[in-house]
C-alpha cells in the first residue's frame, strides 16, 4: 500500500522535471485522441501517476470549471481531462495542445509537501497564441519516491 512519506526530499530540479512530464502527457492524450487511439487508457494512467488520489485527499480546481469547481475524486479530475461524468467537461486534454510550458515560478518546500506558484503557458494547433494560466500545484511524495499533485489551482488571469 502506498502511503506519504514523512519527509518530501526533492529539489527544486525534481519540480521541474514533474511539470515538464505532466504537460507531455497532456500533449500525449489529445495526440491519441486524434488519432483515434486508446486515449481514455492514457488518462486514466496520467491522473494515476501525477495525482495523489491513490493515498490521500486531493483539492483540485481546475481552470475552466464553473459548474462543478472543486473536483475530490479521481473520476471527477478524469472527466475534467477527458470528458465523463461532469457534464461542463469537454476533455481540457483533448484540445490537442501543441505546446505546454511552465514559465516563471516560485516553489516553497516544508516538511512533507512542496508548492509550485506560477504561470503555464498553453498553445493549440489552431492558434499561434499561447495562452495564459495561473497554476499553484501541491505536491507530496509516496514510499516509492513518487512526486505527487495534492493540491491543483489554476485559473486565467484577471483582465482590467
Amino acid at each position: 500500500m502506498k502511503t506519504i512519506v514523512e519527509k518530501i526530499n526533492t529539489s527544486e530540479f525534481e519540480i521541474n522535471k514533474v511539470q515538464e512530464l505532466w504537460a507531455q502527457n497532456v500533449i500525449e492524450i489529445g495526440n491519441l485522441y486524434t488519432k483515434n487511439k486508446d486515449y481514455k487508457t492514457k488518462a486514466s494512467l496520467f491522473v494515476k501517476q501525477f495525482y495523489a488520489f491513490d493515498i490521500t485527499d486531493v483539492l483540485f480546481k481546475p481552470t475552466l470549471a464553473s459548474e462543478k469547481q472543486f473536483r475530490f475524486t479521481y473520476d471527477d479530475a478524469l472527466s475534467y481531462f477527458i470528458g465523463g461524468s461532469i457534464s461542463e467537461d469537454k476533455g481540457f486534454a483533448l484540445r490537442p495542445w501543441k505546446k505546454i510550458r511552465f514559465g516563471e515560478r516560485k516553489i516553497i518546500f516544508s516538511k512533507e509537501t512542496a508548492l509550485s506558484m506560477g504561470n503555464y503557458f498553453f498553445q493549440s494547433f489552431e492558434d499561434a497564441d499561447e495562452v495564459k494560466v495561473e497554476y499553484t500545484f501541491g505536491y507530496v511524495k509516496d514510499n516509492e519516491n513518487n512526486l505527487l499533485i495534492n493540491l491543483h489551482h489554476s485559473s486565467i488571469p484577471y483582465i482590467k
